[in-house]
């Protein structure tokens, strides 16, 4: 079976990559026995700019192209190569390794690393590592163009992809054996991008064994801010960084939901395996939702301007010598009250109330107001707008329940299976 009939493992990248938020975050990277392994030294640099630490298992292999003093000296963390020295974790180093990393990035993959890991084979510090962990791999295979095509290696990465791995490459070019094709590990750059697509989603495998409640539906989620163009140059729009509505598109995906992601202009990298479709006004979100349906559920994340200048000129607008100039403005489509009353209205449907001050009063009037389900109400006077934690409110006919403050990753996955449950 061709690994490139199977395109969702593959970290699929947005147009934008956030280089921010990303401090708490640590790879756990494996230096496999290839020629390649001197793209890793450049790898765990871009990391580090990109503020994502770094710690190393050299393997055997791996050592012969590169030095553990070279990859200690660019972490500042000790590099581990054999499975049984210790160190201050004690004698279960490796199940430690193994569990301290938000994410597990093994490049370059070997067709040997690839196999053992496929088969479950723990038999140096790597691969045990690997067959311990709780936490998403991420593999760059680097290989000749042959052992990559060979069928054995193909039945390997399928059964990777089967237990969750997600993959960056191989590329196609000139090898250092001389021959030509598929088997050239992806740049440090593209790596680095893949691995920050990763961490915006879960990277636990229990997340992905367990049952996927949400299989055959579809959601439709929107994100981000708008902005309303004044000229060529200026806009209205808002603090909105999407983080929310990329966070909940992920988590509905996990939970094996068809996703489109309609998303105003933000900085994020798109969800995996989620359809993500870009717009800049709320004329054109609506267009870009009522385009999507039907879906089984929808939910309006996105921070809609509600008001639009009257007109828009094709020529940056000059300072008037007399004083400002009066700015009129025309209401924008309500978004969540049109999809309310659409003929092709979901199943459920969510929106979200951003308050300042009485936020339960305020979100349940915008629950009837609108027509909605539920309503998320949250408090945004504080860091949420842009920050990576939330605290909601989940408003319904019934009551309301509070959710204490959470990262917003874990707030998306809750309120997934709020949903799942829902549609059940």
């Amino acid at each position: 079976m061709s690994a490139s009939a199977q395109p969702s493992p593959w970290v699929a990248l947005g147009p934008g990559h956030s280089y921010k938020n990303m401090m708490t975050k640590h790879v756990l990277l494996i230096i496999g026995g290839g020629i390649a392994a001197y793209k890793s030294l450049f790898l765990i640099r871009e990391l580090s700019r990109r503020g994502i630490s770094s710690q190393v298992i050299l393997t055997k292999g791996g050592s012969q192209f590169v030095t553990a003093l070279s990859a200690g000296a660019l972490t500042n963390k000790p590099v581990f190569t054999d499975l049984w020295e210790l160190d201050e974790t004690g004698d279960m180093g490796h199940i430690e390794l193994s569990r301290s990393a938000d994410l597990i990035v093994v490049a370059p993959a070997t067709a040997n690393l690839l196999a053992r890991a496929a088969q479950g084979v723990a038999s140096d510090l790597a691969s045990t590592t690997l067959l311990a962990t709780d936490k998403r791999v991420l593999y760059a295979p680097a290989m000749n163009v042959r052992m990559w095509e060979a069928a054995a290696t193909q039945r390997n990465v399928q059964t990777l992809i089967d237990d969750g791995a997600l993959f960056v490459g191989p590329d196609a070019g000139d090898m250092a054996c001389g021959e030509f094709g598929e088997g050239r590990m992806a740049e440090p750059e593209a790596i680095a991008d893949a691995v920050e697509a990763a961490l915006m989603g879960d990277t636990s495998l229990d997340a992905l064994r367990e049952p996927k409640p949400l299989a055959g539906q579809s959601a439709l989620v929107t994100a981000g801010p708008t902005r309303e163009p004044l000229d060529p140059v200026r806009y209205l729009s808002n603090h909105s960084s999407g983080k929310q509505g990329y966070a909940i598109a992920q988590a509905l995906a996990d939970l094996g939901a068809e996703v489109t992601l309609v998303s105003g202009p933000t900085a994020l990298p798109a969800p995996l395996g989620v359809t993500r479709v870009v717009v800049e006004t709320a004329e054109e979100m609506l267009a870009a939702c009522e385009d999507a349906l039907p879906a089984n559920v929808f939910v309006s994340v996105a921070a809609v301007a509600d008001w639009r200048p009257a007109t828009r000129t094709d020529k940056k607008t000059k300072k008037p010598k007399d004083g400002p100039a009066p700015l009129e403005l025309v209401e924008n489509p309500d978004i969540l009250k049109t999809i309310c009353a659409h003929k092709k209205r979901p199943e459920l449907v969510i929106g979200f109330a951003a308050e300042t001050h009485d936020v339960v009063k305020l979100a349940r009037a915008k629950r009837l107001r609108k027509t909605c389900d539920w309503i998320v109400a949250n408090d945004v006077s504080g860091d949420v707008m842009g920050g990576d934690a939330n605290a909601m409110i989940l408003v319904k006919e019934d009551g309301e329940e509070s959710w204490p403050r959470m990262d917003k990753r874990a707030a998306a996955r809750k309120l997934a299976r709020e949903i799942a449950k829902a549609l059940k």
